[in-house]
């Protein structure tokens, strides 16, 4: 039999490595070739391959940790990329890769932040804003923003993204028809208001702004950089294009598509172009979402996922809500029109792809339910894998219905920590409030899930995201919804393995066994030895990439 040559074989050791894999759960080293794993265990179980192989032992990591490559099953780099560039005005402290933005609370504080970026700014340069919410800081709208500037253009994203508040100069500049926009129901001219399909027509007037090559490609490598500090190997880009693939798809292989890249990025198109959701034909958009797999590369990959949207976004509280509804009465908004849902879903359905779906109240977890009962009534499907995402209201029925028509979920449990007391307070009340993302009881139901960040809805740190999890705490430090609370296994197969089954790409990523991808999180310490609250904390020395080291420090 003739010896076909191979590369050599890089063993690396650690103090111990979490491998995700029941049968085999820790181990002290790992042999990697070419990028992919031959075997976990120790330097003993190993030797049959290093006694038949050249091969090298890699011992940079015997103080340190291996874990899977974390997964985020749903991050948005586009979105990232718009607004990064932007001054964050937030309730919560965030710390981006290039600097640090205080927390912001109260509407006196808001405006007064606003107005000395305002004054820091030469000429009529826009001023785009990001974080603004107004349970954090009150109602601010159309002439409070005149006040602070009468010919500078000023904008403020909602912290969702899908709502922005504009001066007149920002209407003006947007180029918008204002007697033409009377006839779209979700725009409110005299606040200024632009929010879901009125979203298309303000993201369509500040398009050239947004997308400005200088701007855009600097907001992607601030995002790069972002998911590198996260720990992430592999994330889906759920809904591409965000806006304008024409403007997006040359930054985005510019920036991800090189070998320095220390990550991988499934994107999952968007079933139906942004603001054409209630005219779209599905066949046609079938074919569009068709026609992205020719692009897929080894790092930017296509897979067989499509995302679809159901009700608004959980920061704007436009979620759609069973009764009783919202304390204030305020009612949510559909994304899209139900019945263009459940028809771009039948066909999509058909054609055997991956559904993920947009709820965030639980009516639009209703419907989307509803919807797939309906298609597995009418062509019954196994192993379908239609997403739930966000998950921010529901149900225990649900719970168990999402079961039994066996779906998966993908939270941003991030919410309870935020907006659980919040929420509790000024929106839905204590009960729904201290229950939302309710992944104890997917968890006792026996369903599937992954943690997501909707970055930049969520810091992506997929273990801050598994520290809210595991302690549900808020942003008081209390405890919220204790019978919701999962247990640290869960939360990191649900960023690790959980997170892969989610994207379909458990047979690539997701644990450390023969055969795999050699993608590697490299922690200081041991998740399961640190005190459940401290989790978040773990300081990460970086990643291997398909069997490449990428120190955060390099």
């Amino acid at each position: 039999m003739s010896q076909i040559p191979s590369s050599e074989i890089t063993v690396f050791t650690a103090r111990r490595i979490r491998t995700m894999t029941p049968s085999a759960p820790v181990a002290s080293a790992v042999a990697v070739r070419d990028g992919r794993i031959l075997e976990a265990g120790t330097l003993d179980t190993l030797r049959p391959w290093l006694d038949a192989h050249p091969h090298r032992i890699d011992d940079r990591f015997r103080d340190h940790v291996l874990t899977p490559g974390f997964i985020d099953p749903h991050l948005h780099p586009t979105l990232g990329a718009l607004l990064l560039p932007c001054p964050f005005i937030t309730a919560m402290e965030w710390r981006l890769p290039d600097r640090t933005c205080a927390a912001v609370r109260g509407r006196d504080d808001y405006l007064a932040r606003l107005a000395e970026i305002d004054a820091g700014m030469e000429g009529t340069e826009p001023l785009v804003t990001w974080g603004y919410h107004r349970i954090w800081h009150g109602e601010i709208g159309r002439e409070a923003l005149n006040a602070i500037s009468g010919t500078r253009p000023i904008v403020l994203w909602q912290r969702s993204f899908h709502e922005v508040v504009a001066n007149d100069a920002a209407i003006d500049w947007m180029g918008l028809d204002r007697a033409d926009l009377a006839r779209y129901a979700q725009v409110d001219l005299a606040a200024g208001r632009f929010f879901e399909t009125g979203l298309a027509l303000a993201m369509k007037g500040m398009g050239p702004f947004l997308h400005a090559p200088q701007r855009f490609i600097g907001g992607l490598e601030q995002v790069k950089r972002a998911i590198h500090l996260g720990g992430h190997t592999t994330i889906g880009e759920l809904a591409y294009p965000l806006a304008d693939d024409a403007a997006e798809w040359g930054a985005v292989q510019a920036v991800f598509g090189g070998a320095d890249v220390p990550f991988r990025m499934q994107f999952v198109p968007r079933g139906a172009g942004r603001g054409t959701w209630s005219s779209a034909a599905p066949e046609q958009e079938l074919e569009r979402v068709n026609a992205f797999a020719a692009r897929s590369t080894d790092k930017l990959i296509f897979g067989n996922g499509v995302k679809l949207f159901a009700d608004g976004g959980f920061f704007a509280e436009l979620m759609q809500m069973q009764d009783p509804g919202f304390i204030d009465g305020h009612h949510g908004e559909w994304m899209m029109a139900p019945e263009s849902i459940e028809a771009l879903a039948r066909v999509f359905w058909n054609a055997g792809k991956r559904i993920h779906i947009h709820c965030t109240g639980d009516l639009g977890v209703e419907l989307a339910l509803d919807i797939l009962e309906k298609l597995q009534w009418e062509r019954p499907r196994f192993d379908h894998r239609f997403t739930i995402e966000h998950f921010g209201v529901s149900t225990p029925e649900q719970a168990r219905r999402i079961k039994t028509l066996g779906a998966l979920v993908s939270a941003n449990v991030y919410y309870v920590h935020e907006l659980g007391e919040a929420y509790w307070r000024a929106s839905i009340g204590h009960e729904r409030a201290s229950q939302m993302a309710r992944l104890g009881s997917l968890a006792r139901e026996g369903v599937p899930f992954a943690l997501h960040s909707d970055f930049t809805m969520a810091p992506a740190l997929p273990l801050n995201s598994a520290w809210v999890a595991v302690n549900r705490i808020g942003e008081s430090g209390a405890v919220i919804g204790e019978g919701e609370r999962i247990s640290l296994d869960a939360a990191m197969r649900a960023i690790t393995i959980d997170a892969a089954y989610v994207l379909g790409m458990e047979n690539e990523v997701g644990s450390i066994r023969a055969g795999k991808k050699a993608d590697f999180t490299v922690l200081e310490q041991d998740p399961w030895e640190v005190d459940p609250t401290a989790l978040r904390d773990i300081p990460i020395w970086g990643t291997v990439f398909e069997g490449r080291p990428f120190p955060l420090a390099g």
